[in-house]
């Protein structure tokens, strides 16, 4: 996965917590009792799903006064040169309150809305770190979620998940475009070759669980 991106996010195997690539390393955090667990994943993990690019900033500006999530993400998308590709996104900064979830290890008889529903959430506040995702265009939703995905991690380690909602204090935000999608399949998992999936189920369990 590594070979193909420095900055991303996604899941593990079983959808066991909440991917984390930055810098080239990747991280998983999870719940784990009053605080998430975060910790490196080893190069031999199974990764069922990653959207990981070789991120380089097309846009770079310090926000230099507190915003909250809504507020500092409508002046990211004022930088956008026209509203159809996807966009590598990178905030590092001071946060004055981070709320994160991750989705708990499943089970194969589990379905994905039934364990979605039971998703840890955890909250700090005046903590440093950097969020990591992707905006993706309406006309690309189905091959994600449109709009915004992003994961954070604490610069200790000890922080971090799926961003549910934030407060910003000041910080550095980089911004670029993607320009190839390269989409690899389970060619080998003779269960995903064969599975029935019902569609429209599975576009509102996404919906719900993002």
């Amino acid at each position: 996965m590594l070979e193909h991106g420095d900055l991303g996010l996604g899941t593990l195997d079983s959808i066991d917590g909440e991917l984390i690539v930055l810098d080239g390393k990747a991280y998983q955090a999870k719940g784990s009792g009053d605080q998430p667990e975060i910790v490196e994943v080893s190069p031999d993990a199974l990764i069922p799903y990653a959207a990981v690019v070789p991120h380089q900033a097309e846009v770079i500006f310090r926000q230099r006064f507190e915003m909250t999530d809504k507020e500092l993400k409508e002046r990211i998308e004022s930088y956008y040169d026209g509203e159809n590709l996807f966009r590598s996104i990178k905030i590092r900064g001071g946060f004055s309150h981070m709320h994160v979830r991750m989705i708990p290890k499943s089970t194969p008889d589990t379905k994905f809305a039934d364990v979605a529903t039971h998703q840890p959430e955890y909250s700090r506040d005046n903590v440093a770190g950097t969020i990591v995702g992707f905006w993706t265009p309406e006309i690309f939703h189905g091959v994600s979620v449109a709009g915004y995905h992003l994961h954070f991690i604490s610069d200790d380690l000890t922080f971090g998940g799926h961003v549910m909602d934030f407060v910003i204090k000041e910080g550095i935000i980089e911004v670029g475009a993607v320009d190839q999608l390269d989409q690899r399949f389970p060619v080998q998992d003779r269960q995903y070759l064969f599975a029935k999936f019902n569609v429209d189920e599975m576009k509102k369990d996404i919906e719900k669980a993002e």
